[in-house]
C-alpha cells in the first residue's frame, strides 16, 4: 500500500508512524503484506526484544565483555536493529520497512545527532588554561559554574570543557576522587535540566513539540533545590577531606599560570547554536519540504543546516592547540552515532505499544502510572523514568515514558507535574550510575587517565545511593506528589 507521510509536528507525526508498525496479527486484503491493516493495540511484547537487548548490551557488555564491546559495539547495534528490521520486512514488505525506518531517521535520529555533534565540536574547541588550587570554596564554585553551563552547552559540552580545569585544580590533593563524583552529579547530569540543549532527553522532547522554555519554567525550582543540596553537601565533605590533608602541602604538579581560554571564536558559534534551536521552536511557517517521501518542516531543516554550519566554522576557526590541549577526538561522537542508530530503530515498536495505552501489551505498566480515576501519578513517573535512566540510556527512556503518558506534547505541557516528573527523572537520575548518561563514563575515563583513582562501578553507586537518593525523596515530597 502507499503510505502518506506524516505532516504534523509532535503527536500527529507519531500517529502517522503508528500506521507503519508491525503487528503479530494482521488482516490481509488480497494484495499481500503491504496491504495489511495494522493495529498497534495488537502488537506483542516480542517486538520489543531487540530494543531491550540493545539497552542491556549498552548497560552490561562494558562491564562483563569490555574488550568485545569496545571493538564491536557498532556491529552489535546493527545486529539488534537487523533483528527488528528483517522480520518486519519479511512479514510486511520492504516498502513498510523503508517508510518506518526512514521516518524515524529523518524526523528523530538525524536532528538528535546533528545537535550533539555541533555541541561536541564547539565545546571541544574551547580550552581553559591556567591553574587553580582546589580549596573547598574554589571547587564548589567550579562545580556551580559547570552546572550552569550544562544547560547552555549541553552536559557533554560542559563536562568536556570543565573536567580538565577541575582535575588540574585538585591534582595536588590526596583526596580528590569525590570531586569528580560530584562533578558527574552536577555538571554531567543535574545541571542540564533547564533547556533542550542541556540533555538529550529534553531535546527529544523539544523535537516532539515541547516548548523550548517549558523546562526552564517548570524545572527551575527542582533543579535549583537539587543543585543547592548537592553543592552544600559537597562543600562540607570537601572541607572535611581538606582538613585531613597533610599539614605540609604537596608540590603542585601543575605550574601556576594565569587563567585564560583559547578558541574564543567558539563562544560565538555556541551562541549561534542556541539561537538556531530557539528559532526553530518559535518560527512556524507551516511549510514542509518533501525528502525521500517524507515531509520535513522547513524550520527544522533550517535549524539543522545552521548547526552543521556552526560545527564547520568551529573547525575552521579553532587553533589546533586548543583541540590538542583538550585531547579532542571524534571517537565519542562516532560511538554515540552508532549506538543511537540502533536505539532509534529498535524503539519503534515499543513506542507503538505504549501509545496503544490500556489496550496495548503494556497495559499493566499503564495502570501502574495512573490512579483509580485514571489520572497520572507523577511520583511513579519520576521514579520509573529515573530508575531505568540510571541503568539504561536516559534519552530512549524519556521517549518510552513520554509516550506512555500519551505522547501528545501539547496535552502533556498542560499536565505540568507529569511531564516535569518524566523530564526530571530522566535527567537527574542519569547520575546514579556510570552508564546512566554518556558524559559520566567520559569524565571517569579522563580522570583515570590523569591519575585520579575513581570509584569502581559499584563503588560509584555507593556514593550516588548515599547522596542522591535522599535528595530524590525530598524532591518527590516537594514537587511530584
Amino acid at each position: 500500500m502507499r503510505l502518506e507521510p506524516a505532516r504534523q509536528h509532535g503527536a500527529a507525526r507519531w500517529a502517522g508512524l503508528l500506521a507503519l508498525l508491525p503487528v503479530p496479527a494482521f488482516a490481509a486484503t488480497g494484495q499481500g503484506a503491504e496491504s495489511a491493516t495494522l493495529s498497534p493495540a495488537t502488537l506483542s511484547l516480542w517486538w520489543g526484544l531487540p530494543f531491550a537487548a540493545m539497552l542491556l548490551s549498552i548497560a552490561l557488555m562494558p562491564i562483563f565483555a569490555g574488550r568485545v564491546w569496545h571493538h564491536h559495539q557498532g556491529k552489535i547495534a546493527a545486529g539488534w536493529a537487523a533483528l527488528f528490521l528483517v522480520p518486519f520486512a519479511a512479514s510486511f514488505g520492504l516498502q513498510l520497512t523503508w517508510d518506518a525506518a526512514l521516518h524515524t531517521l529523518l524526523h528523530e535520529y538525524l536532528p538528535f545527532v546533528i545537535l550533539l555533534t555541533a555541541l561536541y565540536t564547539v565545546s571541544g574547541g574551547i580550552a581553559v588554561r591556567g591553574n587553580l588550587h582546589g580549596s573547598p570554596a574554589q571547587n564548589t564554585l567550579l562545580l556551580a559554574i559547570g552546572a550552569v553551563l550544562a544547560s547552555v552547552m549541553g552536559t557533554t559540552g560542559a563536562a568536556m570543557l570543565m573536567v580538565r580545569p577541575v582535575i588540574r585544580a585538585n591534582d595536588a590533593r590526596r583526596h580528590n576522587a569525590h570531586v569528580l563524583v560530584f562533578f558527574i552529579f552536577l555538571v554531567a547530569n543535574v545541571g542540564g535540566a533547564l533547556t533542550p540543549l542541556g540533555d538529550p532527553p529534553l531535546f527529544l522532547g523539544f523535537l516532539k513539540g515541547v516548548d523550548f522554555f517549558w523546562t526552564l519554567k517548570h524545572l527551575l525550582a527542582p533543579t535549583v533545590l537539587l543543585c543547592a543540596l548537592l553543592l552544600a553537601v559537597f562543600y562540607l565533605l570537601d572541607r572535611w577531606f581538606w582538613r585531613k590533608e597533610d599539614v605540609r602541602p604537596r608540590a603542585d604538579p601543575t605550574p601556576d599560570s594565569p587563567l585564560g581560554i583559547i578558541g574564543g571564536w567558539n563562544v560565538l558559534w555556541l551562541v549561534v547554536i542556541v539561537a538556531a534551536v530557539l528559532h526553530s521552536g518559535i518560527w512556524k511557517p507551516g511549510v514542509t519540504v518533501p525528502v525521500l517521501g517524507q515531509s520535513l518542516d522547513l524550520q527544522n531543516l533550517t535549524r539543522d543546516a545552521v548547526l552543521v554550519l556552526a560545527a564547520l566554522l568551529s573547525l575552521a576557526t579553532t587553533p589546533r592547540q586548543a583541540r590538542h590541549e583538550n585531547a579532542f577526538t571524534w571517537g565519542p561522537m562516532i560511538e554515540v552515532g552508532k549506538l543511537f542508530l540502533g536505539i532509534f530503530l529498535t524503539i519503534i515498536p515499543v513506542i507503538a505499544i505504549l501509545r496503544a495505552g490500556s489496550s496495548g501489551a503494556l497495559a499493566s505498566l499503564v495502570r501502574l502510572t495512573t490512579d483509580a480515576q485514571g489520572q497520572p501519578i507523577a511520583a511513579t513517573y519520576f521514579w520509573l523514568t529515573g530508575a531505568l535512566s540510571s541503568f539504561l540510556d536516559n534519552a530512549p527512556t524519556y521517549l518510552v515514558f513520554f509516550n506512555l503518558a500519551g505522547g501528545d506534547a501539547a496535552h502533556l505541557m498542560t499536565q505540568v507535574t507529569t511531564l516535569a516528573a518524566i523530564s526530571a527523572g530522566a535527567v537527574f537520575m542519569g547520575a546514579v550510575t556510570y552508564i546512566g548518561n554518556a558524559p559520566n563514563f567520559m569524565v571517569k575515563a579522563i580522570a583515570e587517565h590523569r591519575g585520579v583513582r575513581m570509584p569502581s562501578f559499584f563503588g560509584y553507586m555507593g556514593w550516588s545511593f548515599a547522596i542522591l537518593l535522599p535528595c530524590f525523596l525530598l524532591l518527590t515530597l516537594v514537587f511530584f506528589r
